[in-house]
């Protein structure tokens, strides 16, 4: 193979790499938020409407992350806990910190929906 495939299969696998890893939870941290939610948490999920309504997490609301900022109220109190996900984690990852520099005090960032059990 030639220097160019090679790069092109080295980033490929990058790739999936960076997929299988991003979003991972460990079962402890699943637990908190299971216990966050069943305590009056939200469970939001920052995909697209139209990912949403492909599959979501049963009681699940959907903002997606871009129009999030403009809907912080729908979410309540900011000491209420709230469990954010969406396909691969990266979204969640930008809304959980959106949700922590906007004064919520109890952001759990589920990464991807797979890790709801």
């Amino acid at each position: 193979m030639s220097g160019k495939t090679w790069a092109i299969v080295a980033l490929l696998a990058a790739v999936l790499l960076f997929k299988f890893f991003t979003g991972r939870c460990a079962p402890e941290q699943v637990n908190t938020m299971q216990e966050a939610v069943a305590s009056g948490g939200v469970l939001l999920d920052v995909r697209s409407p139209g990912e949403f309504s492909g599959h979501h997490l049963e009681g699940a609301i959907n903002i997606p992350v871009a129009e999030l900022g403009d809907r912080l109220a729908e979410l309540g109190d900011k000491d209420r806990g709230v469990v954010v996900y969406c396909a691969s984690g990266m979204r969640s990852k930008a809304a959980a910190n959106l949700l922590t520099s906007s004064g919520f005090q109890n952001v759990h960032d589920l990464g991807t929906w797979r890790n709801w059990p």
